[in-house]
């Protein structure tokens, strides 16, 4: 599965979850670990787990496993790396106090339109 395609579950899986503030950046040009980053909000602890275990049950329905899952306890900032798309979960405290779309601030922001629609 190509990572773009990825990038489409992950955030269908994350708009279903009610996350917010979804960023989607290409920085394949600017890093050798990933081509792309999804970046999204929760508002709490538990929406922070929530979003990340529906995440994962949906791509592991595509047969899609995560290569590493970290943060998921503290449920302050959850990553799950699918090698070629990273998904960094955020509370929304967390999400202003490391800007993390400042550090990448050369990397594409890439639109998904809504293929629900």
């Amino acid at each position: 599965m190509e990572g773009i395609d990825i990038v489409k579950l992950i955030t269908e899986a994350c708009l279903d979850e009610k996350a917010m503030n979804i960023t989607i950046l290409d920085v394949s040009d600017l890093t050798v670990i990933t081509d792309y980053f999804v970046i999204v909000s929760g508002r709490n602890y538990l929406q922070v787990r929530s979003i990340a275990d529906y995440v994962e049950e949906t791509l592991r329905e595509h047969e899609v496993l995560p290569l590493r899952k970290e943060g998921h306890q503290q449920g302050v900032w959850c990553v799950l790396d699918y090698n070629s798309v990273i998904l960094h979960v955020f509370r929304e405290e967390e999400r202003d106090y490391y800007q993390l779309e400042n550090l990448w601030a050369d990397a594409r922001e890439v639109l998904i339109t809504d293929s629900k629609s």
